[in-house]
C-alpha cells in the first residue's frame, strides 16, 4: 500500500461461529475472533490511552461474547455493539488490521485448548 492509499475493508463475512473475516483493500483476508476483539477494546476505559496496556481483564469477558452490531465511524473505524453492553470502543481500521489472528499474521499462535 502506498501512502496515499488509506486501509479499508472491502468485504466481510462470518467465517465461523464467533469469528469474523475482513477482506481489507489490500487482498489481505483478516481472521477476527469476536471475543478477541472484545478483549482488546480500544476504548479509554479498557485500554490506558497513553500506554496502551490493557485495563480490562481478558478473563472478565464471558466465553460467549456476541457482536450485536457494528457501525462504520466515518472512512476509518467501526463501533462495535457487544451483548455484554459495551459499545464505546472505536476500531480503527488500523488498529483491527493489527489485530488480524491469521495464520499470516499470528503464525506462532499459543498451542493451548484457550478459548480467544
Amino acid at each position: 500500500m502506498t501512502s496515499q492509499t488509506s486501509l479499508e475493508p472491502t468485504d466481510m463475512e462470518w467465517l465461523d461461529n464467533g469469528v469474523l473475516g475482513i477482506t481489507w483493500n489490500d487482498g489481505h483476508k483478516g481472521v477476527y475472533p469476536v471475543r478477541y476483539l472484545r478483549q482488546h477494546c480500544p476504548c479509554a476505559a479498557c485500554t490506558d490511552e497513553w500506554t496502551g496496556e490493557l485495563r480490562l481483564k481478558p478473563d472478565s469477558i464471558p466465553l460467549l461474547i456476541l457482536l450485536q452490531d457494528m457501525e462504520p465511524v466515518g472512512r476509518y473505524a467501526f463501533r462495535f455493539k457487544w451483548s455484554d453492553g459495551h459499545d464505546t470502543g472505536l476500531y480503527s481500521y488500523t488498529a483491527l488490521r493489527r489485530m488480524c489472528q491469521c495464520d499470516v499474521c499470528q503464525p506462532n499462535k499459543p498451542k493451548s485448548k484457550q478459548l480467544l
